[in-house]
């Protein structure tokens, strides 16, 4: 099919497509007939000295025609094809009334490092990169087997950022993989340009506080995920993968777990529940017991809290909600400042505003240690999207311990789980292996049990293939 006379592709046309674009380069050798259009900072200068500058700075008007039947050279047709392609980094050769496409991507784009946010102690330490290609490499490097499959999507009106779904053949369930790519061909907005914000278009109830989907930045923990039957995406311009479906529980596994003796792992994976516990409950006891049941405190202990709060003018669920705030901005205040300075507020502002604010009788000692403790026990959980959830929610439940005492924190841990119980993620249960009841996964789930136990895939990915071929994360 002929295309239609105004989308033929010509220079003047492409050059007007990109007007008031100062970082397009054009240039033309009127010796050959032939002008080039590029993005310079797309384009991998090497490769454009090799293939484009010295071949036609040499070429006269009778070779040019044989360059252009080399292969890597793919002539366009339509004005669309020629715009997409020097916005993908090609570039354009117009030679008389033909334009021709030349690959030669190559931004300046940052090596592969370590992650700040999920270190480890032992295992590998290099981490996903804003370049897709790059991410995918580091997988393709780990699985090398051709049930690896790749979905390639698009979203974005005018990002038009390519969005990629990876699973294993024969061991994931289809069906999250189509409600999955049905998912993201069903986003309309303009730009996309994280995981992050990729979660928050597909989740089944983007209203809920916690994270229903994992996203890690760590190529050996998406390997394991893909082995387990899960389903992986990678967004370009983001370090992040994301792993669907997930369970509430796996916030808590950290690729330490995996890499450590099984008792060690064990041990660790319990010590993690056991600061979701103290992060949620700690604080808020602290409210009602000094508000509503001081018959809890033990006699020793009762005198020494009365002198504590003493000089203390307001009710305990004030202080407490005044101290918490005051934790979060100095974390905060951590977390956005250079991070010699942030050391420095987070030691420095906690010591110097904790002993201040009991000198002057603002709050008292023991509520400082509660606080701390909490505060302590949100960094034990490995993801960060999950702690700040738990935080989140840890005022809530505060502030029904100051009006209900006991009966308050009961109601707010009630209420939580009712909410969690409500969640799913790609349609699965999100407190499985626990509702639905599944004991044979809490060997990988509260335990982390040895590799030769560990020789069926979780239930909440449904797959046939439910057995591993080899024992092993």
């Amino acid at each position: 099919m002929e295309p239609d006379s105004k989308n033929i592709p010509t220079l003047r046309h492409i050059l007007n497509e990109f007007d008031q674009c100062a970082d397009l380069n054009h240039r033309s050798f009127p010796e050959i007939s032939t002008d080039i259009v590029y993005f310079p900072h797309t384009v991998d200068n090497e490769m454009f000295i090799q293939e484009i500058l010295i071949p036609f700075d040499r070429l006269k008007m009778d070779e040019i025609e044989k360059l252009f039947e080399q292969s890597k050279f793919t002539k366009a047709i339509d004005s669309k094809t020629v715009v997409v392609g020097i916005l993908d980094g090609c570039v354009a050769v117009f030679h008389r009334d033909t334009v021709y496409l030349l690959g030669a991507y190559g931004p300046e784009a940052r090596s592969v490092q370590q992650s700040e946010t999920e270190t480890v102690i032992a295992g590998p330490h290099d981490a996903f990169v804003e370049t897709a290609l790059t991410n995918l490499s580091l997988i393709r490097r780990r699985i090398k087997s051709s049930h690896l499959k790749i979905i390639k999507c698009e979203i974005g009106e005018v990002s038009k950022t390519n969005v990629y779904i990876l699973y294993l053949k024969d061991i994931a369930n289809l069906t999250y993989v189509e409600d999955l790519q049905n998912r993201i061909n069903r986003i309309e907005t303009d730009a996309v340009n994280d995981g992050g914000t990729l979660t928050q278009f597909i989740e089944d109830m983007p209203n809920s506080v916690f994270p229903q989907f994992l996203t890690t930045e760590r190529p050996d923990v998406a390997v394991s995920k893909l082995a387990a039957g899960r389903i992986i995406t990678i967004i370009d311009n983001s370090p992040t993968a994301i792993s669907a479906p997930s369970s509430f529980f796996e916030f808590f596994s950290s690729p330490d777990d995996y890499y450590q003796r099984w008792a060690l792992g064990t041990a660790l994976r319990l010590l993690r529940f056991l600061a979701l516990v103290i992060t949620i409950s700690f604080t808020a006891m602290y409210v009602s017991v000094t508000t509503f049941h001081y018959e809890m405190i033990p006699e020793a202990l009762l005198r020494t809290l009365a002198e504590s709060r003493n000089r203390v003018p307001f009710p305990p669920v004030y202080e407490a909600l005044l101290m918490e705030i005051m934790i979060e901005l100095l974390r905060e205040a951590g977390a956005r400042l250079p991070t010699k300075i942030g050391q420095t507020i987070g030691i420095v502002g906690g010591i110097v505003i904790g002993q201040a604010a009991v000198q002057a009788g603002l709050t008292s000692n023991v509520l400082i240690i509660a606080v701390a403790s909490s505060a302590i026990a949100s960094f034990v959980i490995p993801s960060y999207m999950m702690s700040a959830s738990i935080r989140l929610i840890r005022f809530g439940i505060i502030i029904l311990t100051g009006v209900w005492g006991n009966m308050g924190l009961v109601m707010g841990i009630a209420l939580v789980v009712i909410h969690l119980s409500s969640l799913t993620s790609l349609g699965s249960s999100y407190l499985i292996p626990v509702a639905p009841m599944k004991t044979g996964d809490w060997k990988d789930v509260f335990f982390r049990a040895p590799f030769s136990k560990l020789t069926s895939r979780p239930s909440q990915v449904k797959t046939t293939n439910s057995i591993r071929q080899k024992n092993g994360k």
